[in-house]
């Protein structure tokens, strides 16, 4: 099941990108246990927090000695261990990454924050806006003479965080394979949104990228990268940058007779703008979609997530899967030999403590001894 197959780890629960993350290794195969917190009442049913599918989860209480002492024999049969709070906080509870390396010397201790385990606003709060805002990622993107536009919480919650850390947690367990010793994995959000913009960087420093939002060729300023309006009130995008595939975008919406500016001529593009949102008001999305789907023209509907599920090319390579009555994205990348499944539905928090415990090598005693001291739930 999935080429992390064998690999063990202990996922501190949080939310966001920490549990993106797991879900992510999870999906690949490794066996991840979740420590939730002990719940003040027990939930009936999977979860219906996908983030959390896939694995098992423990409710320990990490401010009792014995919780502790519980998630340090837990990271002693670890290859590694995830946590997602505010710097300190995992050293003050008794779990830093000095006592449990010292319990497991060849654990990967993958760190996920904001801000980064240091630097002057290493302690401050934040959200992924405000990550972006200072990675300078916020500020290009968005429309002319308008505000930046937050992309959801995608560019710093889970590309540039969630799976940043992913991608170091799996890079730092091979070179432990090579070295025989582990180490802690920093992977901050304002870091990760930052080289996602490794190509505005470059290509700022060509000159072909401004600073100034809605007029580059990726951020809304040319007309042939764009979304537009159809009949029926939907949306439909192109993306037509190449001249071949240009070329083909105006043979196919009858526009290759025509007197028409060069492509790159920046000057004109915002009436070009004009001519192709008035041009797509003509028709229907269905109607620009029998014409232009599939073809060289780079041409899709803007689809809502329940159509996304629906879409032919989606269903024909089972992008998207049913759990527990839930439909939800399929694990990806795909893999030719070690292919990854879903394990589980997510669970309730601590819905699992018992057999998630036994699984990791706790003896029924000692889970008895526990839940008599209070430690876990």
């Amino acid at each position: 099941m999935g080429p992390l197959k064998g690999i063990k780890i202990i996922e501190v629960a949080g939310i966001g990108p920490g549990p993106f993350a797991a879900m992510m290794l999870s999906d690949m195969g490794a066996e991840v246990l979740r420590l939730d917190r002990i719940p003040k009442r027990t939930q009936e049913g999977p979860s219906l927090d996908l983030l959390n599918r896939g694995r098992p989860s423990a409710g320990i209480d990490l401010k009792h000695p014995d919780g502790v002492g519980a998630a340090l024999e837990l990271i002693g049969e670890a290859d590694a261990l995830i946590e997602g709070f505010r710097p300190g906080v995992m050293e003050r509870l008794g779990l830093g990454p000095v006592v449990c390396l010292a319990r497991n010397p060849k654990l990967v201790y993958g760190r996920m924050t904001g801000w980064g385990q240091d630097g002057p606003l290493a302690s401050a709060a934040g959200h992924d806006i405000n990550y972006i805002a200072l990675s300078g990622a916020l500020h290009a993107i968005g429309r002319a003479g308008e505000n930046p536009v937050p992309p959801l919480n995608l560019v710093g919650d889970f590309g540039g965080g969630g799976m940043l850390l992913a991608y170091g947690v799996v890079c730092a367990l091979l070179e432990t394979q090579r070295s025989g010793e582990g180490q802690v994995v920093d992977a901050a959000m304002i870091d990760g949104a930052s080289i996602l913009m490794t190509m505005f960087h470059s290509m700022g420093a060509m000159g072909f990228h401004k600073p100034e939002r809605g007029v580059n060729m990726l951020d809304t300023g040319a007309h042939f990268y764009e979304t537009y309006e159809t009949s029926d009130g939907q949306h439909v995008a192109v993306g037509a940058i190449e001249p071949q595939f240009y070329a083909e975008l105006l043979e196919r919406t009858g526009l290759a007779g025509e007197a028409l500016p060069r492509q790159m001529d920046r000057s004109q593009w915002p009436e070009m703008k004009k001519k192709l949102a008035a041009l797509f008001k003509q028709k229907t999305r269905a109607q620009w979609c029998e014409l232009l789907e599939g073809s060289d023209a780079c041409f899709a509907p803007v689809l809502s997530l329940a159509e996304a599920a629906e879409h032919p090319h989606n269903v024909q390579r089972s992008g998207f899967i049913e759990l527990a009555g839930v439909r939800q994205p399929a694990p990806a990348p795909r893999f030719s030999r070690t292919a990854p499944k879903v394990a589980r539905p997510p669970s309730q928090p601590g819905a699992d403590t018992d057999e998630a415990l036994t699984a990791w090598g706790l003896s029924s005693q000692r889970i008895a001894a526990l839940r008599e001291a209070g430690a876990v739930g």
